[in-house]
């Protein structure tokens, strides 16, 4: 039953990293791998004195961090609120429609967005209706607004799919330990915080180095569903400027440049994370 995903990874994964070679050489479609002028490190310095790269890594880092400062602890929050609700209809309703934008595509969601935040969409219909004076405005065809829109999107799609790690492993805490602590007279709060959390240090570690390893990675989806012409200037991650380059464009070595760099700044950061989280685990690795 393995040998199914082995294959697949040699295949897909493993076989095409052979292709990494085209990042030191001149290539176009019309060469192949021994074919193409070698020019070492020529992609690299163009990379270096690429001012429209580095908008796009500034764009991707700053998404990322807001991500992960409000994105990694809310599923740890709602699960832990989920967890404690008493078993019952309410409880599985909950989870069923916090789980639901996962399962639709950007497309349809990024639809929706662009109906929502336009000038005559339901924001401004809403705040018009609770009394604010507003001049009806476009918020996707603002550049400044663009990096909160992308967040608070991503959170709302993946927030309810990233509390089943957490409740899979609050399912297998023992519900002695929170009767221990009922008859030691602990409050609800002081269970939570003394009990709950510290068992969900481990996965709590593991998506961390994950998130961590990570940042100069992005949504490609979201950003070709919502990027525009109006807001691209803050919209433009790695990911795109990659397809653009690569793909639209035809620069084949200098995107595969740009990739093969971000993974090697990826891997130290996942070395980095982890060596960081080994020492909130008394120097246990989670990996």
């Amino acid at each position: 039953m393995v040998w199914p995903g082995i294959l697949f990874m040699m295949i897909f994964n493993f076989i095409p990293i052979y292709g990494l070679v085209i990042a030191f050489q001149r290539y176009t479609v019309m060469d192949t791998f021994s074919t193409a002028e070698w020019v070492g490190f020529e992609n690299f310095n163009i990379i270096l004195n690429d001012r429209f790269f580095w908008d796009a890594v500034f764009n991707t880092l700053g998404i990322s961090f807001l991500k992960l400062l409000i994105g990694f602890i809310l599923p740890i929050i709602f699960s832990v609120l989920i967890f404690e609700l008493r078993q019952g209809p309410f409880k599985k309703l909950v989870q069923t429609i916090s789980y639901m934008p996962y399962f639709l595509s950007w497309i349809v969601l990024g639809g929706m967005l662009i109906n929502w935040l336009s000038t005559t969409g339901l924001l401004n219909t809403i705040l018009t209706g609770l009394g604010f004076q507003i001049k009806n405005q476009n918020y996707l065809l603002s550049a400044n607004n663009y990096w909160w829109i992308a967040v608070i999107s991503d959170i709302w799609k993946n927030t309810g799919w990233g509390t089943i790690l957490y409740l899979a492993t609050l399912a297998k805490i023992d519900p002695a330990f929170y009767e221990a602590a009922k008859i030691d007279g602990a409050t609800r709060f002081q269970q939570i915080t003394k009990i709950t959390i510290p068992m969900l240090k481990g996965i709590i570690s593991l998506n961390l180095i994950l998130t961590i390893s990570g940042l100069l990675g992005s949504n490609l989806d979201q950003t070709m569903v919502l990027m525009n012409s109006q807001n691209q200037a803050r919209a433009e991650v790695i990911n795109s400027y990659v397809y653009r380059i690569g793909i639209a464009q035809g620069d084949f070595s200098y995107a595969t440049a740009v990739g093969l760099g971000v993974s090697l700044v990826s891997v130290t950061l996942l070395i980095l994370s982890n060596q960081m989280t080994k020492r909130l685990n008394d120097n246990t690795s989670v990996l």
